[in-house]
């Protein structure tokens, strides 16, 4: 059985994440203090640094909370009863689909290359979204979909262009309309790789 003290830590920090969530994303990372983190979560600065170290260790977790949300759809995707071609292109709507969302914009794609450093935020987009795509590839791969490609690099490849893909629909003053050009312009070049 939990204990209540738990419980209470868990909720506390859920709070203190969520928070954090709302506020980065409509101030950033600069500016965004603690205290109004704290204030918004209804707990106290004590509380705060009880579950984190400072504000980047609240930021890191803000922003895991953010790429988990979105890796949890994409696996769901991924991983459903539809054929490999589907699922893929699926995944593809549900990433753009992501990129148009604010808070993954702002903490995912402009924030934490910096906050986090370039190194280790690659890092983590490789965790979450790289075996995504590379499994994509090989499922395509081994239901006949696709030619038998090098695995590996045709995966980096697709990751470079679906961050930069994230990039330029996270700037652009009409992500909407980028992120359709972008789901045309990859399912276009897909569509030329699949086997007839």
């Amino acid at each position: 059985m939990r204990s209540r003290r738990l419980d209470y830590s868990e909720s506390t920090r859920s709070a203190l994440v969520d928070s954090a969530v709302e506020l980065f994303t409509k101030r950033g990372y600069a500016g965004t203090s603690l205290d109004e983190v704290a204030k918004r979560a209804r707990v106290t600065k004590g509380a705060l640094y009880h579950h984190f170290s400072g504000k980047q260790a609240l930021f890191e977790a803000a922003f895991a909370q953010v790429e988990s949300g979105v890796f949890g759809r994409l696996e769901e995707i991924m991983n459903g009863p539809q054929a490999a071609w589907e699922r893929a292109l699926g995944g593809l709507r549900e990433f753009i689909s992501s990129c148009l969302d604010p808070a993954y914009q702002r903490i995912a794609i402009h924030e934490a290359p910096v906050v986090m450093g370039w190194e280790r935020w690659r890092e983590a987009e490789d965790r979450a979204s790289f075996g995504l795509i590379r499994s994509s590839l090989e499922d395509l791969i081994e239901a006949g979909e696709v030619d038998n490609v090098p695995v590996e690099i045709t995966a980096r490849l697709l990751f470079g262009a679906l961050s930069a893909a994230a990039t330029e629909i996270a700037s652009s003053p009409d992500p909407k309309k980028v992120g359709a050009q972008v789901e045309t312009v990859i399912t276009q070049l897909l569509t030329r790789v699949r086997r007839n």
